[in-house]
């Protein structure tokens, strides 16, 4: 029992894990000295690399997962590709790994690379009025003036994310009256520019509502180009219809074969109907399962156990995603219920330091750590499986301990960490001390 003045390892870890989030934005890696130090290694077709530590399987005591049995590999890159594993030749001529653990490369699978002050002079939220409207005023002033150099801010923090060994982002991008198109064209230049070393997808993303600001023409211009996912945010407490606006963009979706990721703050009766009438809509068109996400979904976490495990499966029947901040003030979201439904659960960095945020770090990995200590997945198997939502569900071994990844053919996406085993990476936030993505090498 807590006494007055006292508070629980959990309530401590919530209140504090933003405050946590703040301490690792200064620290780049692109700049180090890395086992990397030929210069002209990332302009090859073919790497090799020796003494690259595996993880090989589980060791057991009891019954119980006590340790991650790793060995030293031999391995060949080609053509974006690995094309070779084998039992390590430290005589060979290759890239020394030096024992680092080789790791699937992290994904950020919720952020705004469009909009932000990375980059730029340092600037701290202001304060908030008139909520989520209040802050889509604020946005109509501030848009012109972050467009301006929006391609290089975007730039500069997707190199923090590559320190941090993400080479993957699901970036949502505005398209509304204030930024029209531009926003994603500006987007598009730094894709461009990071193309060999940074993979992405794009949602069009209506921050200012559906039809709000009247958003209906440019999200139809914008789905006719280089984007993956319809986005949305609360329908009903910005456009005030919920049928009207997720019927709006289940059928752009449809009609450009695009995926849906909408954002959904709405913790009350009208998030719960949203959730319910998204799940009918894809069960409707099946050709949406697997493509559709909600991201925040913080209405999960205020509803009582009984009704989020029944959400959870119908979430989970209907192969619809779940995108989650971790943690998000005090809200501690349902994760292991949405995994027991077998609701595949993605995370991102949301804001890094912009209007709305500044405490992101770019690494999901720490928040695969913030994870395991807010549900207790403290032992070697739980902090094990915690690393798939750094890696957007890609671990090593399986739950019996059975290696899965790496296999030759799989694309060449990886980074070799300062770590044992992937439950030393989780629990310390290993640093990352190379990242190559399709082959080639980012740092």
């Amino acid at each position: 029992m807590n006494t007055s003045g006292s508070i629980s390892r959990k309530d401590f870890l919530k209140n504090s894990a933003l405050a946590m989030a703040g301490l690792a934005l200064s620290s780049n890696r692109l700049g180090a000295t890395s086992i990397f130090n030929d210069a002209t290694i990332s302009t090859k077709e073919k790497l090799a690399l020796k003494n690259v530590r595996l993880e090989t399987g589980f060791e057991y005591e009891e019954g119980e997962v006590i340790a991650t049995k790793t060995d030293l590999f031999y391995i060949e890159i080609e053509n974006g590709k690995i094309t070779k594993i084998s039992p390590n030749q430290p005589n060979a001529k290759a890239i020394d790994a030096k024992g680092f653990l080789m790791l699937p490369a992290f994904k950020d699978m919720h952020i705004h690379l469009d909009k932000t002050f990375y980059g730029d002079k340092w600037q701290a939220v202001k304060r908030r009025t008139g909520g989520v409207k209040g802050m889509i005023a604020l946005e109509q002033q501030m848009m012109p003036e972050l467009l301006k150099n929006s391609t290089f801010k975007a730039e500069k923090m997707i190199e923090l994310l590559q320190s941090k060994g993400t080479s993957f982002a699901r970036s949502h991008v505005n398209i509304e009256p204030t930024s029209q198109l531009q926003s994603l064209k500006n987007l598009q230049k730094a894709l461009e520019h990071k193309k060999k070393t940074f993979g992405a997808e794009l949602v069009a993303f209506p921050q200012h509502g559906v039809f709000y600001t009247d958003s209906v023409p440019y999200l139809k211009e914008a789905a006719k180009m280089d984007i993956d996912f319809i986005g949305g945010v609360d329908p009903f407490t910005i456009d005030g219809a919920i049928e009207k606006t997720i019927d709006f963009t289940v059928q752009l979706a449809l009609d450009h074969k695009k995926g849906i990721d909408i954002h959904l703050h709405e913790s009350g009766e009208s998030g719960l109907k949203t959730v319910e009438y998204l799940i009918d809509k894809v069960n409707e068109n099946p050709s949406l399962k697997g493509k559709t996400y909600l991201s925040h979904c913080f209405v999960l976490g205020k509803l009582e156990k009984a009704k989020q495990g029944e959400v959870a499966e119908k979430l989970g029947n209907a192969n619809i995603g779940i995108v989650s901040t971790i943690p998000f003030g005090s809200l501690v979201m349902p994760i292991p219920t949405l995994y027991k439904h077998n609701v595949k659960v993605l995370t991102g960095n949301d804001s890094i330091v912009d209007h709305w945020n500044t405490f992101g770090t770019g690494s999901v990995l720490q928040k695969a750590n913030l994870m395991a200590q807010l549900y207790g997945q403290s032992t070697e198997f739980l902090l094990s499986r915690s690393l798939k939502l750094a890696t957007a569900n890609v671990l090593p071994l399986d739950d019996k301990g059975n290696q899965q990844w790496p296999k030759v053919g799989d694309e060449a996406n990886l980074v070799l960490v300062q770590a044992s085993c992937s439950a030393e990476a989780v629990s310390r936030i290993s640093d990352v001390e190379s990242l190559i993505h399709q082959g080639n090498v980012v740092f």
